[in-house]
C-alpha cells in the first residue's frame, strides 16, 4: 500500500498464476522423470519441492529479497529474510516469466532453479513428512494411531504460538 503511488500493487495476484505453473510443471517433471514411483511418493517429492522452506532457500541463493518493495513495518521486523515473503517472491517471479515470456522460459527457469534439486531431496529424505512417519511407525510397533492434543497456548490472537502432544493411547510420546 505504501508503493501505490509508484504504481506498483502486491504481488498476490501474480504468486497465485506463479504457484499453479510450478505446481503443473513439477508434476509434469516427475511424472517422466520417476516412471517407476506411484503416485504417493510422486505428490510427496513435489510436495517437498514447492514448500515454502525450498523456495525460500532458491530465493536466497537469486538474492531476491533485496529487490522488494515492502512496507516500512516489514522492512523495520526483517521480511527481506523471512522465509514466507522469499517463497512467495519466487513463485510471483515464475508467474512474471509466464506472462512475459510463456510457458517454455517459466518451465527452463523451474527447471534450472528448483527441479535440479529434486535428487538432493530424495537423498536427503526431505520429501518425508515427519507426522506421516510418525503415523506409520506407531502402526507398525504399536498396531495404533497416534493423536494430537493442545498443551500450550501462548502469544496474542494474531500471533499464537502452539505446543502440541503427540499421543498413543493414553501415552504422551
Amino acid at each position: 500500500n505504501e508503493h501505490r503511488a509508484e504504481g506498483l500493487h502486491d504481488n498476490e495476484r501474480i504468486e497465485f498464476l506463479g504457484d499453479a505453473v510450478l505446481e503443473l510443471v513439477a508434476t509434469k517433471h516427475l511424472y517422466h522423470a520417476c516412471p517407476d514411483k506411484d503416485e504417493g511418493e510422486m505428490t510427496s517429492f513435489r510436495s517437498a519441492l514447492v514448500k515454502g522452506k525450498h523456495l525460500a532457500e532458491i530465493a536466497t541463493s537469486l538474492g531476491l529479497g533485496e529487490y522488494l518493495f515492502l512496507s516500512k513495518g516489514e522492512e523495520k521486523s526483517g521480511g527481506r529474510e523471512k522465509d514466507y515473503i522469499l517463497a512467495n517472491t519466487v513463485e510471483a517471479l515464475i508467474g512474471a516469466i509466464y506472462l512475459d515470456q510463456g510457458r517454455e522460459a517459466a518451465e527452463i527457469f523451474i527447471e534450472t532453479f528448483i527441479l535440479v534439486r529434486l535428487d538432493e531431496i530424495i537423498e536427503n529424505g526431505l520429501h518425508i513428512d515427519a507426522k506421516s512417519s510418525f503415523q506409520e511407525i506407531a502402526q507398525e510397533k504399536e498396531d495404533a494411531t497416534p493423536h494430537y492434543e493442545i498443551i500450550k497456548e501462548e502469544g496474542p490472537d494474531h500471533d499464537k504460538k502452539f505446543t502440541m502432544g503427540a499421543y498413543i493411547n493414553t501415552e504422551l510420546i
